[in-house]
Order: C-alpha cells, then structure tokens, then sequence
C-alpha cells in the first residue's frame, strides 16, 4: 500500500471526527457557506456550566455504564461458570438468548408495567435493572468458550489442596480469566454507553443519559450542541480502545 493511500484511509476514517469537533466549536452556519461563520468554544463551556446540564449528563452516563459494566461482567462470569458445567448447559445457554428476540424498545415495553409496579420506573436504578436484561445474556454468552475442562482442574486442584471455592476464584480462575474480564467488561460498557431504546423507555426522559441528549439535539435540530455531545459521546470508546490496544493486546501478544 502506498503512501499516499494510506494518508488517504487515515484521512477518511478521521474525517467524521473532525467534522463533529468543528461544528462543536462553530456558530451560524447558514447555506451556502462552506464553513460556520463564527468560531467558539462557548458550547464546551455548556459541559461545565450552563442550563444544558451536559455535565450532568456526561457523569451520569459514565456512573451509569460502569455500574452496569461491573455488575454485569461479574454476575455472567460467576453463571457462566455453572451453566458450563451442567448438565443441560446448552439448554441453559440458549435462554441467554432470549432477550435479544426482542428489539431493545419492545423489551423495554413487555417490562415497563413490572418497572411501575416496583417503583423504579423513571429512575437511575429502573434504567440500569433495565440494562442489565440485555448486558448479562451477553456477558454468558461471551464467557460460554471461555470454561473448560482445563479450568475444571485446575480449580479442583486448589480443593484437593484445601483451598476453598473463594481462593479458587482469587488465586486461579480470575488471574487466569483477566483478559477475558477486561474484554466482556469493555464491551459491556460500550453497549450501556450508547444503548438508547431502554433507556428512554424505562427513564421516561428522568435519566437523560448522554445518548438521549444527541438524539435530543438532533430532533430539535441544533447540529451545534448534538455535535458536542457527540464528541463527548465518542470519548470514552476511543479511551476504551486504546485501553483496551495498550493493555489486553499486549498482554496476548507477550510471551
């Protein structure tokens, strides 16, 4: 490949990047200027302070992907974990893909009366329950390779040697499983991040999300404020990919 087109992909794939930081700090663009007319950092300034409330949004949005992230790459480890060793495992396996027949809007319908009944309806616990039906069948789903009879050994091994259950999970099969974890949990994360059907269902617009907030400024059409949300929106997968390039590549890759 040559140089040039290298540049060329490079510049390609930067583009859509470069355009959203440009509108984020542009003012009054009207047709058929090529560029926005004034330039300021006025609308960053909206993450910080202002009636937009966009900081609020941007640590609600992560408070909220973490927990679900956390909880929900744990919990799966630990079922997975029992599913792959039972007897009718593919039996079980198959009911984690039950919640994915429904589009995550009409999921979010079939729940919204238990979601009222319980009181958590149009609130941050009501909205990462809600999460959590579609990021734990996916975090079995993903562990389901990951248990083998390998494992099994192993950790029978620490019970033959006195070891309980605990210092199993402690001392063997989550070393052993951390890039799997940091995998499943990336993820995880990513789809709380930038899931939109649940919760704007379940949040009844009481969990503004940084999610909602884009879709928000694009029906009102201010193009300014949802590409600074947008920008804000795309931080933390690039942050994650990174991460994720930096640390889990690296650590397969290392002999």
């Amino acid at each position: 490949m040559s140089r040039f087109t290298k540049i060329a992909l490079i510049g390609l794939i930067l583009f859509p990047f470069a355009f959203l930081l440009m509108l984020s700090v542009g003012r009054q663009w009207p047709y058929p200027a090529v560029f926005p007319e004034q330039w300021s950092l006025g609308n960053w300034q909206l993450v910080l302070v202002g009636s937009e409330g966009l900081g609020n949004s941007v640590l609600l949005s992560v408070l909220l992907s973490l927990s679900v992230a956390t909880l929900s790459t744990g919990l799966s480890f630990w079922v997975s974990r029992h599913i792959a060793y039972h007897p009718k495992r593919e039996a079980w396996l198959s009911l984690a893909y039950f919640p994915y027949v429904f589009a995550p809007v009409i999921l979010a319908a079939c729940l919204q009366f238990f979601f009222i009944v319980a009181g958590l309806y149009g609130t941050f616990g009501g909205v990462l329950l809600a999460q959590l039906f579609i990021t734990f069948p996916y975090g079995v789903i993903f562990f389901s390779s990951f248990w083998n009879e390998r494992l099994r050994s192993m950790e029978e091994l620490v019970k033959t040697l006195g070891g309980s259950t605990l210092q199993a999970y402690a001392k063997v099969l989550v070393p052993v499983a951390k890039g799997a974890l940091m995998t499943c949990f990336f993820q995880l994360f990513l789809i709380s991040w930038f899931e939109y059907g649940l919760t704007n269902l379940i949040g009844v617009g009481k969990v503004p999300t940084l999610t909602l907030r884009v879709f928000q400024y694009v029906n009102e059409a201010n193009i300014f404020l949802a590409a600074l949300a947008s920008c804000l929106l795309i931080l933390p997968p690039v942050a994650l990919l990174w991460l994720n390039r930096a640390v889990v590549f690296r650590e397969r890759i290392a002999p």
